[in-house]
């Protein structure tokens, strides 16, 4: 009786815990650093992890940088070998906090946030602050948000002979719907 008191009590704790965070590692990352009569440099990335707890308003994003695929394979080549080095830094990170956010608030209706955190990309760590669109779907909470990545910052070094090709700004476009489902249990 004691045992499945306990057993119960347990199951019960894990699966609160489990309710007050949010997940996906479908969520979609679509970059592009194309200039004007050039060659398109465009990329999606399907397999981006993205975790929301409400209690704390922290939202974290992690891309494996390999999974970017490009429509020419040397084009992703040459972005995961010379450029983001993909071997060395295999992940980027972001880690904010979502600010004045509360789940009672949120609806069907999108309500513009202001997420201010600290990407890591290729070793490197910048503060940025990101505007992010939330609200509620049947499937979850839906995330759109743009993150603005200047090359600079994070010392991603293009040959003098394309630099005019390449945009000194990567745009980066995050969509995802994150549930609250059992699944969360897995990643203790």
């Amino acid at each position: 009786m004691k045992t499945t008191t306990l057993l119960f009590l347990l199951f019960t704790t894990f699966s609160v815990i489990a309710q007050d965070k949010f997940f996906t590692n479908t969520g979609t990352i679509n970059f592009e650093a194309s200039v004007p009569l050039f060659e398109e440099v465009k990329a999606v990335n399907r397999q981006v992890a993205i975790l929301l707890e409400p209690k704390t308003s922290t939202f974290i994003c992690t891309v494996v940088i390999k999974d970017f695929r490009f429509k020419l394979d040397l084009m992703q080549e040459h972005f995961n070998d010379n450029y983001m080095e993909s071997n060395r830094y295999p992940k980027a990170i972001f880690k904010g906090k979502i600010e004045k956010f509360d789940l009672k608030d949120l609806s069907e209706q999108e309500k513009e946030y202001l997420i201010k955190g600290k990407l890591n990309l290729r070793g490197k760590s910048k503060e940025i602050i990101v505007n992010a669109l939330i609200k509620r779907v049947p499937e979850g909470i839906q995330v759109i948000s743009d993150f603005p990545i200047a090359i600079s910052d994070f010392n991603i070094s293009i040959p003098e002979t394309i630099l005019g090709k390449i945009a000194k700004t990567a745009n980066t476009e995050l969509t995802g719907v994150i549930r609250s489902d059992d699944t969360m249990l897995t990643l203790k």
